[in-house]
Parts: C-alpha cells; sequence; structure tokens
C-alpha cells in the first residue's frame, strides 16, 4: 500500500509541475516549457490510472485535487503571487480536509 501512495505523490508532483509550466508555455508557443506540461500531465495521470486502481476514486481524487491545490499555491507564493486572508483559509481548511481522509478516514484504504 505504501508504494501506491508513492505513486500517487510523484503523480501529483508531476500535476503542480505542469501546472506551474503552464504560464511559461505562453499558450503553448513556446517549445520547451508546453513539452514540461504535456510530459507532466502525462506522468500525473499515469499515475493517477495506478492509484485508482487500489484506492477508491474519490479518495484519490480528493487527495490529488487537494494536496494539487494546496502545492500550486504554495509554487505561486515563491514565484511572487500573493494569497488574501480568505484565500489561505481556504486552502488551510482544504488541506485540514484531505488530512482528515487520510488520517481518520476507514476509506482511504491503508
Amino acid at each position: 500500500m505504501t508504494r501506491i501512495y508513492i505513486i500517487l505523490a510523484l503523480a501529483i508532483a508531476a500535476e503542480v509541475v505542469a501546472t506551474s509550466a503552464l504560464r511559461a508555455s505562453e499558450q503553448f508557443t513556446r517549445l520547451w516549457p508546453s513539452l514540461v506540461v504535456i510530459g507532466g500531465y502525462m506522468a500525473a495521470f499515469y499515475g493517477l490510472s495506478m492509484a485508482v486502481r487500489v484506492i477508491p476514486t474519490g479518495i484519490v481524487y480528493a487527495v490529488w485535487s487537494g494536496l494539487g491545490i494546496v502545492l500550486v499555491a504554495l509554487v505561486g507564493l515563491f514565484l511572487g503571487q500573493k494569497l488574501d486572508l480568505p484565500a489561505a483559509i481556504g486552502i488551510a481548511m482544504i488541506l485540514g480536509g484531505v488530512l482528515v481522509i487520510n488520517l481518520f478516514s476507514a476509506a482511504a484504504g491503508h
């Protein structure tokens, strides 16, 4: 089971890299950032497809989307984007939901 969570974590990381490269691709007019986006999403969805074979789809998607949102927001902070208080509270609530699922839900399959 640990292996599938590692695969899911790598898929989330690939999705975060791909999403972060979207702006640099300039609507897919720049080759290398565009290839990062395409390759990142391909790797991300492949890992996601492996995870849903073992973990319930709803749980995988909740973890995937929740952590993806939090991590992309953190990358945005490093790139100079600012979050206001309501955005920070919302992101904290998303992270809290992911933690509740993974720590307390029997549906998470651990």
